[in-house]
């Protein structure tokens, strides 16, 4: 026989309806009050991603402007071309009466003494000398208007394709630079990504090289030159902004902007790049 204490014992069905009433309640409360925590973290995550992802852009393409050709550096709105070095050194001036110096304006032999150390010269190389006009041209042209040359062979005496260099090209600094003929030009651009998702920037940031088939190329032509190469430095752009001042003949000043956007959240960031325009 159940005593009166032991019937009173345990929960009723109404006790436990109003208590999952209370907890749910309460569970609401809770995740309105985290839910914008919650949020903040993610965005923030996210922010943090947008900005590693264009700042490590920004890094390369820095690295990559510091080796240019003095005066190389050419644009559109959204791209920027130019021709990184991989070595340099000095010629024999003309003045030397001894020895192979570097022939200006005149034809001549097309050979020159290296002053000091010579580089390292591959048989895929070019030569640059007296790139000084910011114009963008004459490091890109072979022809004898201009200022590039194919390395032939030598070492301490080079051999270079037959077109002297013009007159105003010999410089008191008499510096040369070598081209890498693997990468040539490089250009980086942004455009349209095929690979982009909604929400997201429908742009990408892209680094192409070995597209230069000849002399006298015209930027861009990284979209219709030969045996072109490419890597993706950035997606999710919604803006791309690129400008560049030669104000001061020694120097160039790239500026870049860029925005990216992802699932609603974009960062826009801005870069400048001080260019050596020294020949």
């Amino acid at each position: 026989m159940l005593t009166r204490r032991n019937r009173q014992a345990g929960f009723t069905l109404v006790e436990m309806i109003v208590v999952i009433v209370i907890t749910g309640i309460i569970g609401g409360m809770v995740a309105v009050f985290i839910r914008a925590p919650v949020q903040g973290y993610i965005d923030s995550e996210r922010r943090a991603e947008l900005t590693d992802m264009a700042d490590t852009a920004f890094r390369r393409i820095a690295r990559d402007v510091r080796t240019a050709v003095p005066n190389s550096v050419r644009i559109t709105s959204t791209s920027i071309e130019f021709i990184p070095t991989r070595d340099g050194g000095r010629y024999r001036a003309a003045s030397s009466s001894t020895g192979n110096p570097l022939v200006f304006g005149t034809s001549g032999t097309q050979t020159f003494d290296v002053i000091g150390t010579p580089p390292s010269f591959l048989s895929t190389d070019y030569i640059v000398v007296g790139s000084t006009q910011s114009g963008g041209t004459l490091p890109y042209d072979e022809t004898a208007a201009g200022v590039l040359r194919t390395y032939v062979s030598g070492t301490q005496t080079v051999t270079f394709s037959s077109h002297t260099f013009p007159a105003s090209a010999e410089l008191s600094s008499q510096r040369f630079d070598v081209v890498d003929g693997t990468q040539k030009a490089v250009t980086y651009a942004c455009e349209t990504d095929p690979a982009a998702v909604s929400g997201d920037g429908p742009m990408r940031l892209m680094r192409y090289w070995l597209y230069w088939s000849g002399s006298g190329i015209v930027h861009p032509t990284y979209t219709t030159g030969v045996s072109s190469s490419s890597a993706i430095l950035a997606t999710k752009l919604s803006n791309c902004a690129v400008t560049y001042s030669t104000a001061n003949q020694r120097f160039g000043l790239l500026a870049i902007q860029l925005t990216l956007l992802s699932s609603g959240e974009s960062v826009t960031l801005y870069n400048e790049i001080h260019v050596n325009n020294m020949p």
